[in-house]
């Protein structure tokens, strides 16, 4: 077992209450000087005498206390070690309270990363089904775009009136920070309409997906131009992709 599977049995096995094979991993850490389970376990009998040290005193039951005084003949030695008892006791409960409260956040915190990161999954691939369900369209029009100046942003852009419109390209670097590329439909007529904020991938990829209708024949243009992190509700700089539905004169 390496460290970090380890590392949450420190305290365990600073109490004396390590379980196998955990007990004896970290015995063999230790034997080989590892120098992450010494100053570890060093740490966790430095926190166990900690809290045995300040764990408040506990009092055994009334009854127990009777039988003892009893057997002491009233003395105060036996009644001493009988609280000092208890006080290791309440101790050693706190501790493993710390330890297993550490185990089960630990476990919530890897239990939502994976949540997140299935979520995220989910979303990737159902957008991916779009994008391919609009890739397998017959009647999906498709518009070509890339300038002939040196490594210009190229792909294509695929149109369909009732999945929407889909953006395929490569050459487009990562956005600068604080900044994004957002995409635009072009009515003819018309104002550019906000299409959504996307990024690039770092070899240049990217893949943009505006789901919905949308109306093929009155569209002149699709085009993406690069923006504050928040998007704006018209374009602001000069459109980094141009992709024209029709020729132009």
């Amino acid at each position: 077992m390496n460290c970090d599977e380890l590392r949450d049995s420190y305290e365990l096995y600073a109490l004396g209450i390590a379980e196998e094979p955990e007990r004896g991993e970290i015995r063999a850490h230790l034997e080989r000087d590892c120098p992450t389970c010494v100053p570890g376990v060093r740490g966790a009998r430095e926190l166990t005498t900690l809290i045995g040290a300040t764990a408040p005193a506990a009092e055994p039951p009334a009854r127990l206390r009777k039988r003892v005084l009893a057997i002491a003949g009233g003395g105060t030695g036996p009644l001493l070690k009988w609280s000092r008892l208890w006080i290791a006791v309440a101790a050693g409960a706190l501790i493993a309270a710390v330890v297993f409260n550490t185990r089960a956040q630990h476990a919530s915190e890897e239990l939502a990363r994976v949540q997140a990161e299935s979520a995220a999954q989910t979303r990737e691939l159902a957008r991916l089904n779009e994008a391919f369900a609009i890739l397998n369209q017959p009647d999906a029009r498709q518009v070509v775009f890339g300038g002939a100046a040196p490594q210009p942003p190229r792909g294509r852009v695929f149109l369909d009136r009732t999945r929407g419109v889909l953006l395929l390209a490569s050459n487009l670097p990562p956005a600068p920070a604080g900044k994004t590329y957002e995409m635009w439909v072009i009515p003819k007529g018309g104002k550019p309409v906000p299409a959504g904020l996307f990024q690039s991938a770092a070899d240049g990829t990217a893949l943009h997906l505006l789901a919905g209708p949308v109306n093929v024949a009155g569209t002149a243009a699709v085009a993406v131009t690069l923006e504050v992190a928040a998007g704006v509700p018209q374009p602001t700089s000069t459109p980094i992709i141009a992709a024209f539905t029709e020729p132009r004169p």
